[in-house]
């Protein structure tokens, strides 16, 4: 929603916003941009000449602004529908759907073509370190766009991606999630197959080779090119790891080298978002001998394993990590790039999968390459996190409240360790609260 209040003021409008809790990078972002916002979602934080209201899927009957909109008669749509309507006609619109890593390639996809001198413009799920935005118009053909499979809104229960109508879709991967919507596997592949319905006869579909769930959505019907990426040289487009920790690999097309990827990125998954992207570029026409270079100084997107900072030989990583799979993959990264050293992680319960504690028997696993974990497990949290710190490998403590993390934090750290925050929300800022206390112990 922040993006599409950039867009919106990009196009000259005065645009206003609320939400429940403002927290940076998007709120610094906001405030760059001249676009006001206030705390709470209040009926007098909706002027009463706004023109219209785009509603956050956030957002439920019940709530005070939307009923203020409703009894008011107020024109109003989805983040989703806006973007369709206002910016995305007469785009070639790459989307970026998957469980994981859609942030990340989208970024990546937008440096691509950005480096390819192409222009896009974008809308991406965080703010992305190269560009200093989240979205923007731009003035070229393409527009790439983070395609989420969450709904839409309170008014429109459809995935947020079936609005997008791309030319060119990256399917990375499928797996469960958003338990507060979807009941199984399958509720979400019949989301994704409406969306595989939406591509072209002349477009193409980017899909994840090793997915058998995304395999299982094609078989329900497809209608466009399919080229598939991953690890085996037998897919169209394939990763040779050059470097355990997936910061050089080596990027093969039908088999045939076509370039070697270094940069500062880590662990498979980042390898093969980059893969994805780098084939979504080339169905586009770019010569990717052209691009591959550019890797080399790209930026990922803040708080995607986001160095805080390094003080008495310690290092803070900020990360949006939220589902068992993605803390996995990034924690294997990490693990390939350090070796030996000590790894603790803080981590906050957040998504709405987690809350519901959909995710609570695949946690403990996902953190087993971690040394040390400290769980925060607020009192309104649902569920009991005994069973996840009983049966972590590492050493595992539960506390109720950021201060105590914190506390149990500094007396845990040492001189080597890698701290890694793990969080969809604010964590109320934990990890740089975390950093200034290192740094004023000192």
């Amino acid at each position: 929603m922040g993006g599409v209040a950039a867009l919106a003021r990009e196009l000259g409008h005065a645009v206003e916003g609320s939400d429940q809790n403002i927290y940076p990078p998007m709120s610094t972002q906001l405030e760059q941009l001249g676009i006001t916002l206030q705390q709470g979602y209040q009926p007098q934080n909706i002027s009463a000449d706004c023109a219209a209201v785009i509603i956050g899927n956030a957002l439920s009957r019940g709530n005070a602004a939307v009923e203020h909109v409703l009894d008011a008669g107020m024109r109003y749509t989805s983040g989703a529908q806006w973007l369709s309507e206002q910016v995305l006609p007469g785009r070639d619109v790459l989307a970026v759907a998957g469980t994981h890593g859609k942030t990340t390639t989208t970024t990546i996809l937008s440096f691509l073509l950005d480096a390819a001198r192409r222009d896009p413009g974008f809308l991406i799920g965080g703010v992305a370190e190269d560009f200093g935005v989240s979205a923007r118009l731009g003035a070229g053909r393409e527009f790439v766009v983070e395609a989420d499979e969450y709904d839409t809104a309170f008014f429109d229960k459809r995935s947020k991606f079936v609005h997008y109508r791309p030319l060119v879709a990256i399917l990375n991967n499928l797996e469960y999630d958003h338990a507060d919507i979807f009941p199984d596997v399958a509720a979400i592949q019949r989301q994704f197959h409406h969306l595989v319905r939406t591509v072209p006869q002349r477009g193409r579909l980017i899909v994840n080779g090793h997915d058998a769930q995304l395999a299982e959505v094609l078989a329900m019907g497809c209608w466009t090119p399919v080229e598939r990426f991953g690890f085996d040289e037998n897919f169209e487009w394939s990763a040779r790891k050059l470097r355990d920790d997936g910061s050089r690999f080596a990027v093969l097309r039908a088999g045939q080298e076509c370039g070697v990827v270094e940069w500062s990125l880590l662990g498979d998954h980042n390898v093969l978002n980059g893969l994805a992207a780098l084939a979504a570029c080339a169905a586009q026409g770019v010569a990717l001998a052209q691009v591959i270079p550019s890797l080399a100084r790209f930026h990922s997107v803040k708080r995607r394993m986001e160095v805080i900072g390094q003080h008495a030989g310690i290092t803070v990583y900020d990360d949006f990590a939220h589902h068992p799979t993605a803390i996995h993959t990034t924690l294997a990264g990490l693990r390939a790039k350090v070796g030996d050293a000590r790894i603790v992680v803080a981590i906050e319960p957040r998504s709405n999968s987690m809350r519901l504690g959909a995710h609570a028997d695949a946690l403990a696993p996902s953190l087993d390459i971690a040394d040390a974990v400290i769980f925060l497990a607020r009192p309104e949290l649902p569920w009991d996190a005994s069973n996840v710190i009983n049966t972590v490998r590492g050493h595992a403590q539960a506390v109720t409240d950021v201060d105590a993390l914190l506390a149990a934090l500094h007396t845990q750290v040492c001189s080597g360790d890698h701290v890694v925050f793990m969080s969809n929300g604010g964590f109320d800022g934990a990890p740089r609260r975390f950093f200034a206390g290192m740094q004023a112990r000192a």
